[in-house]
């Protein structure tokens, strides 16, 4: 069976170095490092090695190919590289924050290094989906065929902020899925991933996701978010997510990120158990952990 990951996070030395610069008594020079230190995780190195050591990774778990999500704005020229280096393996994600006055362009630049999809974090930088300068950069996206929307929604907190005691200064009311059904109507030949099952609004993503033929949903990470939900299970989440949503439209994504953790082989085992014990057919089970994903990247 083909396993591709929709969803890993290219930790460059670019994203630690903005870590790093928002610790007190940092030296701007040392914040990559600085930050590394604190975290105990291992160096990334340039691009290029980490690219290498991603491939590495994706071989010794039998991984054919991953999205890789430059996880700053203005990060893109690194996984750009990564793209470059391994275009076989590697679907090029980048995040933007439509609220800078250079948004449209960047988006416009990253697409033209062979990046495929743009990330939008409202909750993050705190703006509103139906902002019109998100529209600005979906008209980018629109007029490049084969570009694709990846919209994080719902419960967001990120590990190494976390871990370093940096502040998180996020605005969940923001991340609403169903703020994207305009959006995902006007612009129906952009592809709109959810990740994490919409990552607390669940019954929310697979409202868009109905009324919505190209919104799609991502299965990764441990989706803790299901403890806010009395009695629901990884079961009961993917077995409404198939009646609803169908097998067409569910890409399976780890959230791998740092290393030496490395990918997060844990995430797949508990969703082929999941699929297992609800009967879900070897044909739909190839869908989810690797076809959709070729499908939706070529």
């Amino acid at each position: 069976m083909v396993v591709n990951d929709a969803h890993c996070h290219f930790f460059s030395t670019a994203f630690f170095a903005a870590l790093g610069r928002g610790l007190k008594d940092t030296n701007p020079e040392q914040a990559a490092v600085t930050a590394l230190n604190r975290l105990g995780w291992d160096a990334p190195g340039t691009p290029e090695q980490l690219s290498d050591r991603w491939v590495d990774e994706l071989n010794r778990h039998a991984v054919r190919r991953a999205a890789l999500i430059a996880s700053v704005p203005g990060d893109a020229g690194s996984v750009a590289h990564a793209v470059a280096r391994h275009p076989d393996r590697f679907v090029g994600f980048f995040m933007v924050d439509p609220t800078q006055p250079d948004a449209a362009v960047g988006v416009a630049s990253a697409l033209e290094q062979r990046l495929r999809t743009f990330c939008l974090f409202p909750a993050m930088h705190r703006y509103a989906i139906q902002d019109e300068r998100v529209q600005r950069v979906f008209e980018v996206a629109a007029a490049r065929p084969g570009t694709v929307a990846f919209v994080h929604c719902g419960v967001l907190s990120i590990g190494a902020r976390r871990k370093l005691g940096l502040p998180s200064a996020f605005d969940v009311r923001l991340g609403n899925p169903l703020d994207l059904h305009t959006l995902a109507g006007r612009f129906p030949s952009v592809p709109i991933v959810i990740p994490h099952f919409g990552a607390g609004f669940l019954r929310e993503a697979l409202m868009l996701a109905d009324l919505c033929p190209n919104v799609f949903l991502d299965t990764s990470s441990s989706n803790g978010w299901i403890r806010y939900n009395p009695g629901l299970t990884l079961d009961t989440v993917f077995q409404q997510t198939l009646a609803v949503v169908g097998p067409d439209r569910l890409l399976f994504g780890t959230d791998s990120s740092f290393f030496p953790r490395g990918w997060v082989t844990g995430v797949r085992d508990q969703q082929l158990a999941v699929l297992e014990r609800l009967g879900v057919s070897e044909e739909i089970t190839v869908k989810i952990m690797g076809r959709n994903f070729d499908a939706l990247f070529g």
